[in-house]
């Protein structure tokens, strides 16, 4: 799922990680391009020091920073730590959030979907990152961190999308706006994650959109 720029930014400032997310890998400078090219050291050393084989739980920020060739001062003006840190890592080798149409709640739920299959396919092909993952889930801390400071926020969008919906009358009366998340994202969420060798089409996301709708519409509404 996805965020808009204002989510992005209150979610990292709360945590601690950088206001203004992190720079693609190989993206050109923008901005500052002198601090630019710090944060895209420091984010490019953590990325080198975990292809290299160095375990997430060993990963210091005095290593961090020996790797990037800058100070650990450094590091902390722009993380509170290593879970900020790390979270931005990982936020910067998936794939990027998209941008919501605005169109109706069908096509931004169908943005957000789509955005979970790509999520999907981009774990299967890439091993470092599925890598990171599993070592995350060994770290409760960073676990916490990671749905704290992404999962939660899309998680949120979802619900903004669900309850502007509700507003518009795309949704009848008194539909449970959580349990309409869960049946959207489930299917998609069971399709990427929990069955890694099921097929993920390119209409995927609009077959599941376009049959959840059409359940919801037809069953009795119920009080939120």
């Amino acid at each position: 799922m996805v965020e808009t720029q204002e989510a992005t930014t209150a979610r990292r400032a709360r945590y601690g990680g950088r206001a203004q997310g992190v720079p693609e890998r190989g993206a050109p400078a923008r901005g500052r391009p002198r601090s630019e090219a710090v944060e895209q050291a420091i984010v490019e050393g953590v990325v080198q020091l975990i292809e290299d084989g160095v375990p997430l739980a060993e990963l210091s920020i005095e290593r961090i920073a020996r790797t990037a060739g800058v100070g650990k001062a450094t590091i902390y003006r722009r993380w509170k730590g290593r879970e900020a840190l790390f979270v931005d890592v990982v936020a910067s080798m998936e794939v990027p959030d998209a941008v919501l149409p605005g169109t109706s709640m069908r096509d931004d739920l169908i943005r957000l979907l789509e955005h979970m299959r790509r999520r999907g396919l981009n774990m299967r092909s890439s091993a470092l990152l599925h890598n990171v993952f599993a070592q995350m889930k060994t770290l409760p801390k960073l676990w916490d961190a990671y749905h704290e400071v992404v999962v939660e926020p899309r998680r949120r969008v979802m619900y903004d999308v669900l309850r502007r919906g509700l507003a518009d009358g795309e949704l009848a009366p008194g539909t449970d706006v959580e349990l309409a998340a869960d049946l959207f994202t489930g299917p998609m969420l069971l399709r990427s994650v929990m069955r890694p060798d099921g097929p993920l089409a390119e209409d995927l996301a609009e077959r599941i959109v376009d049959g959840v709708l059409t359940g919801l519409r037809t069953q009795a509404p119920t009080t939120a």
